[in-house]
């Protein structure tokens, strides 16, 4: 096109301020949320998870919260530690919340991309509308000459190609960010089966568990069914 990126950003008219601001807000998050998925990524230990739930089958429940603390950076430990903190109350009730406080760090600035993917087209329509109107009050007002609607034109073309380019790019990390999470949900669901599977055979073995009430003993849901809620909040 032969213009530099400050003329095509002058060309796609007053429409172009609210859409790099979108981009900026947009790329801030998506560099915050890239470093969060390789720091998380980093930090997780599914052994000491699986070694937690060993160590509850076997009715060690006290060894099982000690080596959760000390493996603290996972959050799946951090869930299963905060269920079993709270096993004389409502072990569901404290594994669904804990779930949620996790879920939540996973789920930030989802919201900001989707926004950018949603308003970015329609900025861009907006603009195109605009540069159009502008197009046509040329023409009516210098008819015959060929050279006035050519601004109104640009502006168009520019501020919908913008628009389409802030979606896409907002699109990727979107989709990205969004399976990170459905992972994280799924590791959550299973350990809170395997939480209640190990319970229930420490039970059956006659390990004496001490403190421990059956998850469903004072009509409480139980620790599957809380972590099938978990997995259901798409």
């Amino acid at each position: 096109m032969g213009k530099t990126p400050m003329q095509l950003f002058i060309a796609g008219g007053p429409v172009m301020w609210p859409m790099l601001l979108l981009s900026l807000v947009a790329l801030t998050v998506v560099i915050e949320r890239v470093i969060f998925a390789i720091v998380e990524r980093g930090r997780r230990k599914p052994e000491a998870a699986r070694s937690m739930l060993s160590k509850v089958e076997i009715g060690d429940i006290e060894g099982a919260i000690a080596e959760g603390k000390e493996n603290s950076s996972d959050f799946v430990v951090r869930i299963l530690v905060a269920a079993l903190e709270n096993r004389t109350g409502s072990m569901s009730d404290a594994f669904g919340r804990a779930a949620s406080t996790e879920l939540a760090r996973f789920s930030m600035g989802l919201s900001v991309l989707d926004t950018a993917i949603t308003a970015g087209p329609l900025l861009g329509l907006l603009g195109t509308v605009t540069g159009m109107m502008g197009a046509f009050g040329k023409i009516s007002g210098e008819l015959g000459a060929p050279t006035a609607i050519t601004g109104g034109i640009a502006e168009a073309l520019v501020a919908t190609a913008t628009g389409l380019a802030l979606a896409v790019t907002s699109l990727i990390p979107y989709a990205y960010l969004n399976s990170m999470q459905e992972d994280a949900r799924r590791s959550i669901e299973e350990a809170g089966m395997s939480l209640e599977l190990a319970l229930n055979k420490a039970s059956r073995s006659g390990t004496e568990v001490a403190s421990i009430e059956a998850p469903s003993a004072s009509g409480d849901n139980s620790l599957m069914d809380e972590a099938a809620k978990v997995g259901g909040e798409a």
